[in-house]
This record gives structure tokens, sequence and C-alpha cells, in this order.
């Protein structure tokens, strides 16, 4: 089941849904950089290829995150 949330991209409110799981990393994430989840989901909408969709870029980062926090 997805979970939307809404957040403030470039002045823009916007809607993301993705899996409760991938929300879950994107927070832990976040936490650790020491920023709000805004932030974090703004630096990767910033970074990504604007061909490819926000929410898949978010579950990518989401992955890498998982699989660092397998490797400490």
């Amino acid at each position: 089941m997805l979970e939307k949330r809404s957040v403030t991209l470039a002045g823009h409110r916007t809607s993301i849904a993705l899996e409760p799981e991938f929300w879950a990393v994107l927070d832990a994430a976040a936490s650790r950089r020491g920023i709000a989840l805004a932030a974090l989901i703004a630096e990767i909408d910033t970074e990504r290829d604007p061909e490819r969709p926000l929410a898949s870029c978010l579950r990518v980062f989401a992955l890498g995150e998982a699989g660092r926090d397998c490797q400490d």
C-alpha cells in the first residue's frame, strides 16, 4: 500500500506516493544527516535526471541507503 506525503520543492507543493518501507529509510537517512526529510528530497530532486520520476529516484536512493546499513 502506498503512503502519500506532501512536500514543497522549488516553491511548489507536490505529493509523493511511496511504500512505507521506503519512507522509513528516507526518514532515517535524513535524520542521520541532521536535515529535514523535505531537504533530503529537495537534494535528490535537484540531482536527478528530469526524465526520471522523482518517486523512482527516491526508491533508488533508499535502496542505496539500505545497502549501506547492511554494510555497517
